[in-house]
C-alpha cells in the first residue's frame, strides 16, 4: 500500500492521509518501510563498555520484534548480533552480563562473541556442518555521542544522517555528556507515534499550547532549516533567558540561541541546550500507542540551571494536544490538511520522508 506522494512546494502540498495513521495494514507496513531501514537508538555505549560484556535487546518490540545483542569481546571488538539460536531459533543471551561465550540454554549450542560457531554437543554424525548459516547474522550498528544505534537494512549510513547536527554543534563539549538517571524518565501516550513528531516538528503552536516556553522564546524569531534526513527548530531567547555562548565562525554567532531543536528521521529528537541535551527517543507500540523516553545529558561541569520542571511541563501540554488530535484523526470527516509555508516546513519534510520511505519497493 503506497501512500500518496507529498508535493515538494509546500504551497501546493497537502498532508499525510488520515489512513496513515488509523490503518492497521499501513502501520505494519511502516515497520519494514520505515524502521528497519532506518537508524534506532538503543543503548548507550557504556552498556558494553567491559570486556567482555553482551546486552541483549528486542528491537521495536511488537513491530519490528527483532532479538538482537550487543558483544564487545575481549579483544575490544564489539559486535551486534542476532539473538536466535541457529540450531531450533531459541533466543541466547537473556540478560546482561560478562559472558565470554553465547550458549543456548535449549540444547548447547555456542557462540564466540563475533557470532562465529564454536560447538555443539551430539553432532559429530552431522555431514558437511557446521557452514557459514551456523553463524549469527551480524547486524549493522553505529556509535555517535556515545550512543549505540541499530539498522536492520540501513538505506543510509548514520554518519551521513547526522553529518548537520555534527557540524553545528560540534564546538560543544559533546565528549563530555553524563546521563543523568534522575532527570530521565519515560512517558506513554494513546497516539500514534507519528502524530507526536508531527507535533514536535513546528513550533507553530508553541503561544497556544507552551505559556511558559513562549515567554522564554522570542517567537517571532523562531526559524527551522531542513536537511537531507533530519531538520532543526532554532529558538531565539527571549530578553533575561538562558542562551548559549557561540564561538565565532559559528552559522549563528551573535545571535542568542535558547535551543537547538533537531529531529533525525524517523523517530529521534535531540534539543540541545546550554547545559546539555535531552533526547527523546519514540518507540511506536501499537497503532494507537506510543513511548517516548527522556533521556537526559549534562555537561560535565555545568553551571547552569537544569530546567526539568519546565520540560516535563511542556512534554505535558504537548501529550494532551497529541492524545486529542489521536481522537479527531479517526473522524471519517478528515481527510487531510495544508501546511503552514512559514511555520510547518519540518512536518512538511516528516512526511515527504515517510511517503517516499513507504512507496520504495524493498
Amino acid at each position: 500500500m503506497n501512500l500518496p506522494n507529498i508535493h515538494q512546494d509546500i504551497r501546493q502540498s497537502a498532508t499525510l492521509p488520515a489512513d496513515f495513521y488509523r490503518s492497521d495494514s499501513i502501520y505494519r507496513q511502516s515497520g519494514e518501510q520505515i524502521f528497519a531501514q532506518s537508524w534506532q537508538y538503543v543503548a548507550d555505549a557504556d552498556a558494553i563498555a567491559a570486556t567482555p560484556s553482551v546486552y541483549p535487546f528486542t528491537l521495536l518490540p511488537n513491530l519490528l520484534d527483532e532479538p538482537l545483542v550487543f558483544t564487545h569481546n575481549t579483544d575490544g571488538h564489539r559486535y551486534c548480533l542476532s539473538n536466535v539460536c541457529t540450531h531450533r531459533a531459541k533466543v541466547i543471551v537473556e540478560a546482561p552480563g560478562n559472558d565470554r561465550v553465547l550458549r543456548c540454554g535449549y540444547h548447547g549450542r555456542c557462540f564466540r562473541l563475533d557470532g562465529t560457531f564454536k560447538s555443539m554437543p551430539e553432532f559429530e554424525q552431522v555431514t558437511n556442518f557446521p557452514t557459514q548459516h551456523d553463524n549469527l547474522a551480524s547486524i549493522p550498528f553505529s556509535e555517535w555521542l556515545g550512543l549505540l544505534f541499530v539498522s536492520l537494512n540501513p538505506t543510509v549510513p548514520l554518519e551521513e544522517m547526522v553529518r548537520p547536527i555534527q557540524e553545528r554543534m560540534q564546538w560543544l563539549p559533546l565528549h563530555s555528556l553524563k546521563f543523568s538517571a534522575e532527570a530521565s524518565q519515560d512517558y506513554r501516550l494513546p497516539a500514534h507515534w507519528a502524530l507526536y513528531c508531527d507535533n514536535y516538528l513546528e513550533g507553530f503552536h508553541i503561544p497556544f499550547v507552551h505559556p511558559a516556553l513562549n515567554h522564554a522564546l522570542d517567537f517571532k524569531n523562531y526559524r527551522s532549516e531542513i536537511f537531507d534526513y533530519c531538520n532543526v527548530q532554532i529558538g531565539i531567547a527571549d530578553e533575561g533567558q538562558p542562551c548559549f555562548e557561540l564561538p565565532e565562525g559559528h552559522p549563528d554567532y551573535g545571535q542568542k540561541i535558547y535551543a537547538y531543536y533537531w529531529w533525525l528521521f524517523p523517530n529521534l529528537m535531540l534539543n540541545f541546550y546550554p547545559w546539555g541535551l535531552s533526547l527523546n527517543v519514540v518507540v511506536p507500540l501499537s497503532k494507537e500507542a506510543t513511548l517516548v523516553k527522556f533521556r537526559s545529558y549534562y555537561f560535565e561541569g555545568d553551571t547552569h540551571s537544569r530546567e526539568e520542571n519546565q520540560l516535563h511541563q511542556t512534554e505535558m501540554e504537548d501529550e494532551a494536544i497529541v492524545e486529542s488530535v489521536q481522537k479527531g484523526v479517526r473522524s471519517r470527516f478528515y481527510k487531510a490538511g495544508r501546511f503552514s509555508p512559514t511555520m510547518e516546513q519540518g512536518v512538511h519534510h516528516f512526511h515527504q520522508l515517510v511517503a517516499r520511505f513507504m512507496s520504495e519497493t524493498l
